[in-house]
């Protein structure tokens, strides 16, 4: 309201106001009508009245009103107030309510020789107002941002305020940190011997493992990776052309003829007698074990020998279809001409002879295909037309050619029998060509991105996964190989695990003698695997390529050698946390990229953005997508409702029980949906029954279904392929889509609804609507499990992937199963005779074990010859273990070689619990960020192997993971199952190489859930603003450590001058400017850049830990605010420390306590059984206010940002009358009449705003702003603010419900949620005090316990703590200790010592406490660096307050690092 005496304020808001609304609503109910009322016109027209009694009603409102009162009222006889009794109540004002821009700031002078020309186009507003930088001046001098009142000894200004007035070179380098600290590569330490051995064990350690993973590892075909040896002489030279005299020519071609034909001639006998070995062979199963060994063969590739063996393997299967007496059933004839069809399909083509063409047209014609005949057979491909090692069964008559066994033929027309059974066997191949560069024969997508790669062009490729992305990465880092030996190729993925993979894989596929040097590294924020500045090939993560990117040193020397970059998985750009560094990697790459993603929604916008992005680095850019698998994707429903026929008794004798129903993709359209997904793809099978259908009940005309008509649509004389069926999925869903836009699931009488009914599962349209519909109860989903798993192994559907989002189910489904297979065990072997003999046998046998030694000694003593060696025959109790899992009751896959003692080999030395191991021995395992890296890495490889084959997992293995599955199963619903989510893990299903189907299976869902999620539509990638005040600082710290070096300023140039800085953003070109120059102000203001942009002070810190902010900019203020120093000067050193920590934590450890821990009665009963206190203690006074001075310098800075911008863009911006849901425009005419007093006061005295948007200032809002939440989200239209990119401090300093300080009526903001804190006893939130509990008290169970943290989580939060405590006693200590010795050095002088071609840093392999994807170990690296020993002594130079505040951060980081080592030691 406007300014009026308190008294009458709460006379109109509690008394006068709310009678008349009440009176209104009674009126408006009654009369049926609408009134609208404005309540601050009416507060308005008091005052107006007030300041202007002795006025008429006429005069005030005008005629108009004046009659309608005067007719109205004058029956009622109610007189009409002056209002001039409340003249006195209102203080008049002039204009009251024009928006105050008085707050907003002149710019500080700044200039820089690469930033002023980027600046040009705003250069208006660049050089500062002399009034406002006077002003701010003044306001600084009163304890605002960079003020050293209060503090000890100038804090960290090492120079007077005379020195900070020159422009001097020397600043920057007595002043500012080193510049290779912030790349975390400081020069390791001098080691002892024990440390030194202990590394060697690591190293040792992890290459043994990267090599166990890298044999893991197949192509796409399914084979071994072969290893390509590249020496660095093959750099940039092509192989020279075999060169000689045309005699030695003939000589050699004469050599090669007489050799092939050897070989020829062994062939020839080496199959003979295969057939003959076979020939004896009485079974079919025995028969195919044959045929599987001998493919072990390499003589079994070759032409002659791959084509007669396929043809006696049909010889031999149609023999056996003679005999078999349910020949004549369709299940047997459609069994039997598929693996014959199969069969003729794949026999290779490069060799034929007349008996061949003979025997394949004999084949096609006994079954109903002579018309594929010239398509499946070739000419003869050798001069010796020689005839069959053995004579293939008759299959027609000899006169009349009509087949011999009409059970053979088909019963139906070829193309409508290769629809229903025959899809997943089609030609996958989409133009495929043979190519020299590649080993396999390409699709023409494929070769499209192969050119782009040769033309050295940008890429971005969206294919889904199996559809043959793979080869992209690899086919790359070779050709940067083969090109020099200085040429670099960075592979960027999402997590460390996918680091950890495609390291493996590099190491399996390339090896290059670099003479000293690395072929490739590893570089994460915890370990570094080689030298990643003296390696060809990089594979790290976005966080520290972006570290790299932005190194003073690198940017000299080792950018330019980027040749290439590959961003794999690049849709987790879209993410809101971590996603803006994708983004930074792509605006400030200095070489084309390669985006990689199968998952991506809406990606021609996402293009658009990079192709512009990459043509403003200089870069030409091709997008490639490819929408279809290779492996169709069938889904399943588990029909968990309908008890199963049987109990389990054992894998052995289980049989399927049928509640594995098929879901037709548009059976699933019941619900609704106004369209089909583009990726909703139809299989051969559900295209044919989805005609059938229409023709049955789609109510269409002839003239639309005539050509849907398979014998019409397909061609006759071939075999159709999947791209036939592609087009015909996509003809039939263009016929469908009309009906589907129009599809009402209520009316039962629709022909769509009755075509999807049609295609609905008999089973499951018997299950009661509200039961499908509704999540199964925990028992039953349980009890259900061993027979959903046993029908999938029955089926042979193993290996599977069973994905659940919470750890804790993913757990206890891995023991529920155990024990299911454990309890049947045991009552196994309590009543198998059988067994109980066996066991007696054993016993037996290790009751004789002393004989035996004693035999095996007297043998010994009594030989004769020393070197004699005595053969014994090994009997079956050597190996026979009783308490090993028997095969009946296991999963586990019984043909590798893994066995029970390599199990304890890999895991029996780290902490995995029992249970785990239990449930690897049965061939099941656990997949979280919970469990320890090393069991997540050997359940990987022994996933690959075949031996684990029930994998329960959250989305860990969704990402990228080699960990190819059959099945992918989803148990159960969660927040966390979205469209991408599925996407994703559904992906996982259909091993190429091995599966030409994957399924994916529901289990434990709603129906309607599985419903929805089929047919979501994956969301468009959402954007983060990437310019943040951190970056610029950092951009800063680029350009002045490199010296300006030409790759440096190219970055900077290249991201300030796009259209369009955020792929998902309105920020303009204009507006990133405007951002830019204010951002540069603040940091000007917080002391950390000078006038010239010369990073100095305090920069380090707040560099570092860039991935803290805005929590780097807090710590920067308190330190140079003398926060810390008044902390540290207390008597009590204990306090100072633990002041310290709690500091510390509401910077870096803020987690919020669950809901329930707000009451107090909660609160107090947990405390009590507790070592913690839980409640993390509320900020100090002293802390709260600067924070708050300098968020209210924030605020002003970034308000002025929004008024500056608004003003001198209004032209452009135009009016801000559109609303912003509806898109509606409003004309903004005022409805009152203008011409009357009272209108033309209202005009007068209206708000005029420029920043806030007028339907927020409608609501009596100016361009004051309450918060920097409040500037983000109420700004006008165009104005488009990312409260993220503001490094606002306002959640570090609001008001927990506990802090008691909220009583005076001061709220706190939290920009995160976007809501102002209520008082503090609503008890709104609280925070967690895990960090401080554990520095007091050591202890994880009660961080677990009574602090709510996950145990699985607990490691990496205080892991990231203790990284960041080490971060701020490196600087300080940079700062304090070495500043006087640093005055002469720069940047990188002390990179030689870093430049090595072992290892660093590797993890150490007993810390197994769990590492995320997302975790960061780089702290034991860098305490070695910065914190041990050097610089105990204090120096003369520094002060004594400053060496206090030192000596406080050391002892608590020391002891804060000491129990977390103690934690996981």
């Amino acid at each position: 309201m406007e300014p009026m005496e308190a008294e009458f304020k709460d006379h109109l808001a509690s008394d006068f106001l709310p009678d008349i609304f009440r009176a209104m609503e009674v009126a408006i109910t009654s009369l049926d009508t609408t009134i609208d009322v404005d309540a601050r016109v009416f507060i308005a027209l008091v005052r107006f009245l007030a300041e202007n009694s002795t006025l008429s009603l006429q005069d005030i409102l005008g005629n108009k009103v004046n009659n309608v009162v005067q007719d109205k009222l004058a029956p009622f006889s109610i007189p009409i107030s002056t209002f001039s009794q409340f003249a006195c109540r209102i203080p008049s004002i002039a204009n009251a309510c024009l928006s105050d821009t008085g707050n907003k700031l002149g710019l500080l002078p700044f200039s820089n020789k690469i930033f002023d020309d980027e600046l040009a186009p705003i250069r208006s507003l660049s050089d500062g107002d002399d009034a406002g930088a006077h002003q701010v001046d003044e306001a600084e001098e009163d304890e605002g941002v960079g003020s050293n009142k209060g503090s000890d000894a100038d804090e960290w200004d090492v120079s007077s305020e005379e020195e900070e007035a020159e422009t001097n070179t020397t600043k920057y380098s007595t002043e500012v940190p080193r510049t290779d600290y912030f790349d975390g590569e400081a020069p390791l330490p001098n080691l002892t011997e024990w440390q030194r051995k202990k590394k060697l064990r690591g190293d040792q350690r992890f290459m043994k493992t990267l090599h166990d993973q890298a044999a893991t590892l197949t192509g796409a075909s399914g084979a071994a990776l072969h290893q390509i040896k590249i020496t660095a002489s093959q750099c940039g030279v092509q192989s020279p052309l075999i060169q000689g005299h045309d005699i030695t020519d003939a000589i050699r071609e004469q050599n090669m003829t007489q050799k092939a034909q050897k070989q020829l001639t062994e062939s020839i006998a080496w199959l003979t007698e295969c057939i003959r070995d076979l020939d004896s062979e009485t079974s079919l199963s025995s028969l195919e074990k044959s045929f599987s060994d001998l493919k072990r063969n390499p003589r079994s590739n070759e032409p002659l020998v791959a084509t007669e063996l396929a043809l006696y393997r049909l010889h031999r299967w149609f023999k056996h279809w003679i005999l078999d007496p349910e020949r004549e059933s369709a299940a047997v004839r459609d069994k039997h001409a598929v693996t014959v069809l199969r069969t003729i399909k794949d026999i290779h083509a490069n060799y034929s002879t007349s008996d061949i063409r003979k025997c394949i047209q004999d084949i096609l014609n006994a079954l109903g295909f002579s018309a594929y005949t010239d398509t499946l057979t070739i000419a003869s491909t050798t001069q010796e037309d020689r005839p069959l090692s053995f004579k293939f069964v008759k299959l027609v008559k000899s006169k009349t050619k009509e087949p011999l066994h009409t059970f053979m033929d088909i019963k139906e027309h070829p193309i409508e029998w290769q629809l229903r059974v025959f899809g997943e066997y089609m030609d996958r191949s989409m133009d495929s060509q043979v190519d020299p560069r590649v080993s396999f024969k390409p699709d023409a997508w494929q070769r499209q991105v192969l050119d782009a790669i040769d033309e050295n062009r940008s890429l971005l490729v969206v294919a889904p996964t199996s559809a043959g992305k793979t080869f992209i990465s690899y086919y790359a880092m070779e050709k940067v190989l083969r090109g020099s030996n200085e040429g670099v190729i960075v592979y960027v993925a999402p997590t460390k695990a996918l680091v950890s993979q495609v390291a493996a894989e590099i190491y399996a596929r390339f090896s290059k003698d670099l003479k000293g040097r690395s072929c490739w590294a590893i570089h994460t924020r915890d370990y570094r695997i080689h030298d990643p500045q003296n390696c060809q090939i990089l594979v790290t993560v976005p966080e520290m390529l972006a570290i790299m990117m932005l190194s003073p040193p690198l940017a000299k020397v080792w950018a330019p050698r980027v040749k290439y970059i590959i961003l794999d998985e690049i849709h987790t750009i879209g993410q809101q946390e971590g996603g803006s560094v994708w983004e930074q990697i792509l605006l400030l790459a200095p070489c084309p990229i390669i985006g990689l993603s199968a998952t991506v929604g809406a990606p021609e916008k996402f293009n658009t953005w990079l192709e512009a992005v990459q043509k403003a680095g200089g870069f030409q850019h091709t997008f490639v997508r490819h929408p279809h698998r290779y492996s169709h994707l069938r889904k399943f429903f588990y029909n968990i409702h309908d008890k199963p026929s049987s109990t389990f008794d054992s894998i052995a004798t289980y049989k399927s029980s049928g509640r594995m129903r098929h879901l037709h993709p548009i059976a699933m359209l019941t619900f609704g949906p106004r369209s089909i997904p583009s990726d909703l793809a139809l299989e051969a099978a559900d295209t044919l029954s989805l005609y059938r259908a229409l023709v049955a009940h789609g109510n269409l005309p002839p003239s639309v279904l005539h050509p849907l008509d398979p014998l019409k649509f397909f061609p006759s004389d071939r075999l159709l392929q999947q791209k036939d069926v592609i087009e015909y999925d996509a003809a039939l869903k263009e016929c469908l889509a009309p009906m589907v836009a129009q599809f009402d699931p209520r009316n039962i009488a629709a022909p769509l609804y009755k075509v999807i009914a049609s295609l609905e599962d008999d089973m499951l349209r018997r299950v009661p609507t509200e039961l499908i519909n509704t999540q199964p109860e925990r028992a039953s989903f349980r009890e259900n499990l061993i027979h959903l798993v046993s029908d999938l192994h029955v089926q042979g559907d193993l290996p599977a992937i069973f994905f659940n989002f919470d750890r804790t189910d993913c757990e206890i489904m891995a023991m529920t199963l155990h024990h299911a297979l454990d309890a049947k065990e045991k009552d196994w072997r309590a009543s198998n005779v059988e067994w109980q003999r066996k066991l007696a046998q054993y016993e037996e046998w290790l009751s004789r074990a002393k004989d035996r030694e004693r035999a095996a000694a007297r043998a010994t003593k009594n030989r004769v010859d020393p070197d004699h060696v005595k053969t014994e025959t090994v009997g079956w109790q050597e190996t026979f273990d009783p308490k090993a899992p028997l095969p009946q009751f296991s999963f586990a896959g019984q043909h590798t070689s893994y066995t029970e003692s390599m199990l304890l080999q890999d895991l029996g030395w780290t902490s995995t619990p029992k249970w785990a191991l239990s449930c690897l021995r049965r061939g099941i395992a656990v997949h979280h960020s919970g469990m320890n890296k090393r069991y997540r890495t050997v359940v990987e490889s022994l996933f690959r192997q075949g031996f684990v084959r029930v994998m329960f997992a959250t989305g860990t293995l969704a990402l990228g993971i080699n960990a190819p599955t059959k099945t992918s199963v989803f148990c159960g619903d969660s927040p966390f199952l979205t469209a991408l989510m599925y996407r994703q893990c559904a992906g996982r299903a259909g091993r190429r190489g091995y599966d030409l189907l994957g399924k994916v299976v529901f289990y434990g869902l709603p129906m309607d859930r599985v419903q929805r999620l089929t047919l979501s539509k994956l969301p468009s990638l959402g954007a983060n603003f990437p310019v943040t005040s951190t970056l610029i600082l950092r951009l800063f710290n680029l350009l002045e450590g490199s010296g300006y070096a030409p790759a440096a300023v190219n970055a900077v140039q290249r991201l300030f001058r796009l259209p369009q800085v955020s792929f998902g953003s309105e920020e303009g070109k204009h507006q990133l400017l405007h951002h830019l120059r204010f951002s540069i102000d603040y940091l000007l203001r917080a002391r950390l850049l000078d006038e010239h942009g010369r990073p100095f002070n305090l920069f380090g810190i707040a560099s570092h830990l860039y991935y803290t902010e805005p929590s780097n900019f807090a710590l920067v203020t308190l330190l140079s605010h003398g926060v810390f120093h008044r902390i540290c000067a207390q008597p009590s050193l204990i306090k100072a420390k633990q002041d310290f920590i709690l500091l510390m934590s509401h910077l870096f450890g803020r987690r919020y306590l669950p809901g329930s821990y707000l009451k107090d009665e909660n609160t107090a009963e947990i405390i009590k059984k507790s070592a913690s206190m839980v409640i993390l203690p509320p900020l100090s006074d002293d802390a709260r206010r600067v924070l708050t001075a300098h968020e209210e310098e924030i605020l002003r800075i970034f308000t002025s940002y929004a008024l500056t911008y608004g003003s001198e863009r209004s032209a452009e911006l135009g009016p801000d009358t559109r609303l912003p849901l509806s898109g509606t425009e409003l004309d903004g005419t005022p409805t009152f009449n203008t011409t009357t007093r009272f209108g033309t006061w209202l005009q007068d005295t209206a708000l005029r705003v420029v920043a806030r948007s007028l339907f927020v200032a409608n609501s009596g809002h100016d361009d004051q702003f309450a918060s920097v939440t409040d500037l983000a989200k109420t700004a006008r239209r165009g104005i488009t603010l990312n409260e993220y990119a503001i490094p606002s401090l306002g959640p570090i300093f609001a008001t927990t419900a506990r802090s008691g300080s909220l009583g005076d009526g001061e709220e706190g903001g939290d920009r995160r949620s976007g809501h102002p804190q209520p008082k503090s006893n609503t008890h709104s939130f609280a925070l967690n005090a895990y960090i401080l509990d554990f520095y007091t008290h050591g202890q994880v169970q009660p961080l677990s316990v009574a602090n709510a943290i996950r145990r699985g989580d607990v490691w990496f939060v205080l892991e990231e703590f203790d990284l960041t405590l080490k971060t701020v006693r490196g600087e300080l200590e940079r700062l304090i200790v070495r500043k006087e010795s640093d005055t002469g050095e720069t940047e990188g002088e002390s990179r030689s010592e870093d430049l090595d071609s072992g290892f660093i840093g590797v993890e150490d392999p007993e810390k197994d406490e769990g590492e995320d994807e997302d975790g960061d170990n780089e702290g034991w690296k860098r305490a070695a660096q910065v914190g041990s020993g050097a610089g105990r002594v204090k120096p003369n130079w520094a002060a004594e307050s400053d060496w206090r505040v030192l000596e406080v951060v050391r002892q608590a980081t020391e002891e804060f690092d000491e129990k977390f080592k103690a934690m996981w030691a």
